[in-house]
């Protein structure tokens, strides 16, 4: 009766260059799951981040108060909203512009609507941050296993032109050997792609939720600058 080889035979037992590519994959499934834990948290507190400034800032706070306590944040090296480091961005350079005695309203906004786009583009780099590495994963990994099962499977037909019987006991353990390689692939793959889906369209969301405040935050300037000319 054969012997039932472990996974862990199969793995030792491999050729070493499908044990190179078993490890590449093992340490892209590490990495993989540390940055979905990472940014599943990371927009988690983000999006709750959001909507308590949305409710401070909505529920009538005066705007120097509220520019004053992002800027604390800002000193303690807090976490703030993305919509709020919009705001802080855009308050500063209006005050900035009307202290300056510009008597062109149009030029203030200008120049308020310029930061408010830079502090977006920022906060849009924030939440895509390892999005890339997820979609390198998710696209690549299958790939990288394939061939590792591939070479595998060679190594073992080749192995066959040193027996006289060849029988399907000679080579399955090498075949088995072969497909470890193709499983981490997609082990590693389709964590990869779901959390690629669901933080990509999280991220957009949000992203465009910011967007939306920045539009409102610009239409109470442009009505605040206008109202003094």
């Amino acid at each position: 009766m054969a012997e039932q080889l472990s996974l862990w035979e199969l793995i030792s037992n491999a050729s070493f260059l499908v044990q190179v590519v078993m490890v590449l994959l093992f340490l892209a499934s590490v990495f993989s799951w540390m940055m979905i834990v990472q940014r599943g948290l990371y927009l988690r507190q983000a999006h709750g981040l959001f909507r308590k400034f949305e409710q401070t800032f909505w529920s009538g706070v005066d705007l120097n108060e509220l520019f004053r306590e992002s800027n604390e944040k800002a000193q303690n090296n807090e976490m703030m909203s993305g919509s709020e480091s919009v705001f802080r961005a855009g308050f500063r350079e209006f005050n900035r512009l009307a202290q300056r005695g510009s008597t062109d309203p149009e030029a203030v906004m200008e120049g308020t609507e310029r930061a408010m786009r830079v502090a977006l583009s920022r906060e849009e780099e924030k939440l895509n941050t390892s999005l890339p590495f997820l979609a390198s994963v998710a696209s690549t990994s299958p790939y990288i296993g394939l061939f590792g099962t591939v070479w595998g499977i060679m190594q073992s037909f080749r192995g066959l032109a040193n027996v006289q019987q060849a029988t399907l006991a000679v080579v399955a353990p090498g075949i088995s050997e072969a497909l470890i390689a193709t499983a981490m692939g997609l082990f590693a793959a389709i964590p990869a792609v779901l959390a690629f889906n669901r933080y990509s369209a999280q991220s957009e969301n949000l992203f465009s939720s910011y967007q939306t405040f920045a539009e409102e935050f610009s239409s109470i300037l442009h009505r605040r600058v206008h109202s003094k000319s």
